[in-house]
C-alpha cells in the first residue's frame, strides 16, 4: 500500500516512529478511525453498555464451565486429560490473537467481533455433541478462537476509544462482571450437574452469547453506516481485485506461514509434555520424540521468518516493537505470571479440592474463583489509582512480589485438613498480586508504542500471556500423570489396587467412591496431596523472575504520553485541535468525496477525519509530545 504525504497537521515535535504508524496505517485502522469521528456521547455509551452485556454473558459462561472441565474429562474416564485440554485451549488463545487483531485491522472491528462470536458458538455446539474425549479436545480450537477473538478485540475496541491515562480504568470493564459471577456460576454448574448434565452447561451457551452480542453489534454496524453515507469510510482493499490478488494479499497480510510455524511449534512441544507418561513406551515413543523434536524445529524458524521483511512483510511480532526494553519486560511478565497460575491455581487445584479437602462442586468452585474476584478488584482500584499517580511501574513491582507470596502461601497451607481460611487466604493474596501486575504491566507496554501499533503489541502481550498458560498446563500435566498413578499403585492398599486406573481416570471416582478415613481415600490424598507439592513447588521456581522483570520496564509518566487517538475518546485529557486542523469538511455541492483507489484514501484521509470530527462538535487531538518508543 502507497504511504500518505505527512499532513500540515502533524506537530513538529511527533517522534518518526509515531508518523511512520499514522501513515502505514491499515484499511481496518483506517475504517476505525473513521468511526471513532462520529461516535457521540451517548453512541459510545451504548457501545460500552452492549460491551459490557457480552463481557457479562462470557464471564458468566467461563464461571459455569470451568467447574464442568473436570466432569466433561472423566465421563470419558479421561480426567488427567483435563490438563491436555487446558494446553490445546492456550495454544489457540496464543495463535488466534495476532491473525484476530489482523482481520480486525483489515477488515474492520465489526467483521471481526461477528466472526469471533461465530467461533465461540460453533466450539460450544461441538463440546456439548462430543461422544469422545477427542472431540471435546478438538472443540477447544473454535471455541478458544472465538473466546480469544473477544478478549483481544474487546481490548483493541477500548484501546481505540479511550487515552492512555484512562485506558487502565476503562480496561477493567470487561472484568466487573467477575464480581458477581464469581460466586453465581459455580451453584449454576452445581445445579447442572445435579438436574441435568454437563452437556446442557456447554450447550446453552451457544444461544445466550449471539444473543448477548446484539446491542455491541448494533452500536459498530451503525457507526460504520454512518460513516460510509458520509463518504469518509475507506473501501475494502479487495474491491474489485481477483481471487488470485486476494489470496497473495492474505498471505502476507495475516502472515499465514507465520501462524502456521507458531502454532505447529507450540502445540507439538506442549501436547507431548501431558501425553508422555501415559504413552506406550512413554518417553522413548518414536511419536512423542518426532512430536517433540518438530515443534522445536518450527519454533526456531519461527523467529528467522518473522525478521525477514521480504518473507514477512506484515510479522505477526514486528521485530522493531521488541528493540524496547519496556515491551520485552513486559511481556515476559506475562508469560511467567500466566505460567505461575496454570501451575498453581489451575488446572488441578479444583481437582485437589473435591479429593484431599473434600469440597463440595460450589465450595471448590468458590475457593478458585476467589483469586478471580480480588484479581478484579484489585485491578479496578490500581486502575483509578494509576489514573491519578500517573504511573503504572510501583504497581507491577509491588504485584510480582505479593504474587510471589500468596504462590508461597500455597505451598505452605497444601496439607489435607486446612481450615478455609487459610485456603482462601491464599487465593486472596495471589489474587490481590494478579490484579496488581497484569492491567499497570499491559498498559506500559502499550504505552511504549504509538497508537497505530497498539492492537499489534496488545496482541503480543496477550499472545505471550497464553502461551505461558499453555506451557504452565502442560508441565502440570506431565508432573501429575508422571507421578499420580505411580503413586496411587504405591500406596493403595492390596484390595483396591486393581482399581488404580480408575481412580486416575475420574475425579468423580476419587472424590465420591471412598469415604474419608478409609485406607483407600488416605491413600488418594497422599497421592493428590504429594503431586500438588511438586507441581507447587514448580510454580515458585517461576514466579521469582517476576520482581527483577518489573523493575527492568520504563518508569513512563502517562499523562505526558499521546498516542494519537482519534476522535471521540474516553478520557480526553489533551486540549482541542489547533484552529488550523479544523478545517472545513472536504466537499462539493454534489456531495462529500468519494474514494475510487487507496492513493485517494492515503493522500486525503487523516485530514477528513479530523474535519468530520470538527463538524460534528467532537474533539479531535493529536500529539504535542514526542512518545519515545525506544528505550536506552
Amino acid at each position: 500500500m502507497n504511504r500518505a504525504p505527512v499532513d500540515d497537521a502533524f506537530s513538529d515535535t511527533e517522534s518518526e516512529s509515531d508518523v511512520a504508524s499514522q501513515l502505514s496505517a491499515q484499511a481496518g485502522v483506517k475504517r476505525l478511525e473513521a468511526t471513532a469521528a462520529l461516535w457521540s456521547k451517548w453512541s459510545l455509551i451504548f457501545a460500552y453498555g452492549g460491551l459490557y452485556m457480552m463481557a457479562y454473558a462470557t464471564s458468566l459462561e467461563g464461571q459455569v464451565t470451568t467447574n464442568l472441565t473436570v466432569f466433561a474429562t472423566s465421563s470419558f474416564k479421561a480426567h488427567a486429560l483435563i490438563s491436555t485440554v487446558s494446553v490445546i485451549q492456550g495454544v489457540v488463545l496464543s495463535i488466534v490473537k495476532p491473525p484476530m487483531a489482523k482481520v480486525a485491522d483489515v477488515w474492520g472491528r465489526f467483521e471481526a467481533f461477528t466472526f469471533s462470536v461465530f467461533l465461540f458458538t460453533l466450539g460450544y455446539i461441538q463440546q456439548a455433541a462430543a461422544n469422545n474425549v477427542k472431540t471435546y479436545a478438538a472443540a477447544q480450537i473454535f471455541y478458544s478462537a472465538g473466546a480469544t477473538g473477544l478478549q483481544i478485540l474487546q481490548q483493541i475496541f477500548i484501546a481505540d476509544t479511550s487515552d492512555l491515562l484512562n485506558r487502565a480504568i476503562v480496561s477493567t470493564v470487561p472484568d466487573i462482571p467477575y464480581l458477581l459471577n464469581v460466586w453465581i456460576g459455580p451453584p449454576i454448574a452445581n445445579s447442572i450437574l445435579k438436574n441435568l448434565t454437563w452437556r446442557w452447561g456447554y450447550g446453552i451457551w451457544a444461544i445466550v452469547l449471539p444473543v448477548a452480542y446484539l446491542p455491541l453489534a448494533l452500536a459498530l454496524s451503525l457507526n460504520q453506516r454512518k460513516a460510509s453515507k458520509l463518504g469518509i469510510l475507506p473501501p475494502s482493499p479487495f474491491v474489485g481485485k481477483d481471487w488470485l490478488y486476494t489470496l497473495k494479499s492474505l498471505w502476507f497480510e495475516m502472515d499465514i506461514f507465520g501462524l502456521l510455524l507458531l502454532l505447529v511449534g507450540v502445540a507439538l512441544l506442549l501436547i507431548p509434555l501431558t501425553l508422555g507418561a501415559s504413552a506406550p513406551g512413554e518417553w522413548s515413543n518414536g511419536s512423542i520424540i518426532a512430536m517433540l523434536v518438530c515443534g522445536l524445529v518450527c519454533l526456531c524458524l519461527f523467529p528467522l521468518w518473522e525478521r525477514s521483511p521480504r518473507l514477512a512483510p506484515r510479522a505477526f511480532f514486528p521485530p522493531h516493537l521488541f528493540q524496547s526494553t519496556t515491551v520485552i519486560a513486559g511481556v515476559l511478565i506475562a508469560f511467567f505470571y500466566f505460567m505461575v497460575y496454570y501451575l498453581s491455581v489451575q488446572p488441578y487445584f479444583y481437582s485437589y479440592l473435591l479429593v484431599v479437602q473434600g469440597k463440595s462442586v460450589s465450595a471448590a468452585g468458590h475457593i478458585t474463583q476467589t483469586f478471580t474476584f480480588t484479581a478484579t478488584v484489585t485491578s479496578i482500584l490500581t486502575s483509578i489509582v494509576i489514573k491519578y499517580t500517573k504511573h503504572y511501574k510501583y504497581f507491577v513491582t509491588a504485584g510480582a512480589c505479593i504474587y510471589l507470596l500468596g504462590v508461597v502461601m500455597m505451598l505452605r497451607y497444601r496439607t489435607e485438613g486446612v481450615t478455609d481460611a487459610f485456603l482462601i487466604g491464599c487465593q486472596v493474596c495471589v489474587g490481590i498480586g494478579g490484579g496488581m501486575l497484569h492491567v499497570p504491566a499491559q498498559l506500559g507496554v502499550q504505552a511504549s508504542v504509538g497508537h497505530g501499533e497498539v492492537g499489534a503489541v496488545t496482541a503480543a502481550f496477550l499472545t505471550i500471556l497464553e502461551i505461558g498458560g499453555a506451557v504452565g498446563s502442560a508441565i502440570s500435566g506431565a508432573i501429575w500423570s508422571a507421578n499420580v498413578p505411580v503413586k496411587l499403585a504405591q500406596y493403595l492398599p492390596e484390595e483396591t489396587r486393581d482399581q488404580a486406573r480408575e481412580i486416575f481416570g475420574s475425579v468423580k471416582v476419587a472424590s465420591t467412591e471412598y469415604a474419608m478415613g478409609t485406607p483407600t481415600r488416605i491413600a488418594i490424598n497422599r497421592a493428590y496431596q504429594e503431586t500438588m507439592t511438586k507441581i507447587l513447588t514448580v510454580a515458585v521456581l517461576v514466579c521469582i523472575p517476576l520482581i527483577p522483570l518489573s523493575l527492568m520496564m520504563r518508569n513512563y509518566k502517562l499523562d505526558e504520553m499521546n498516542q494519537q487517538v482519534k476522535g471521540t475518546v474516553i478520557g480526553n485529557t489533551n486540549d482541542p485541535s489547533s484552529p488550523s486542523e479544523r478545517e472545513p469538511f472536504v466537499a462539493s455541492s454534489s456531495g462529500h468525496r468519494r474514494y475510487d483507489s487507496e492513493d485517494d484514501i492515503d493522500y486525503d484521509y487523516d485530514r477528513t477525519v479530523r474535519s468530520v470530527a470538527s463538524n460534528n462538535g467532537l474533539r479531535t487531538w493529536k500529539s504535542n509530545a514526542s512518545l519515545h518508543l525506544n528505550d536506552d
